[in-house]
């Protein structure tokens, strides 16, 4: 499965991310520090699932699907949805004309 993202540049230039590339982004791969009561029922829980001392957050996400799915269909859904609604704010502005702002401007 590859994700396809077009840069909106005057080259138009194609970049492609494989399912792999994806998975093993830094923020998935991030050690999760228990620093809360929350965080550290989580990480003591997957540690303990997965047999792992060092907990990542792809690890807690893994469990979270298998243990709690409608928590994380919740979580994607609106997501999706978000992003979805960007899209299309985006969209509408490209029709409409309006001038996108450049992020370099206001800094």
């Amino acid at each position: 499965m590859n994700i396809e993202t077009k840069n909106t540049n005057k080259d138009s230039e194609e970049r492609t991310t494989s399912e792999q590339q994806l998975h093993t982004s830094e923020m998935l791969a991030m050690l999760v520090q228990p620093d809360t009561k929350l965080k550290d029922m989580l990480v003591e829980y997957v540690g303990t699932k997965f047999d792992k001392e060092e907990v990542t957050v792809n690890m807690i996400v893994e469990a979270l699907a298998h243990e709690f799915p409608e928590f994380v269909y919740v979580v994607a859904e609106e997501n999706f949805l978000r992003g979805y609604q960007l899209g299309l704010e985006d969209a509408y502005k490209t029709v409409a004309g309006t001038p996108e702002e450049d992020v370099a401007e206001k800094l």
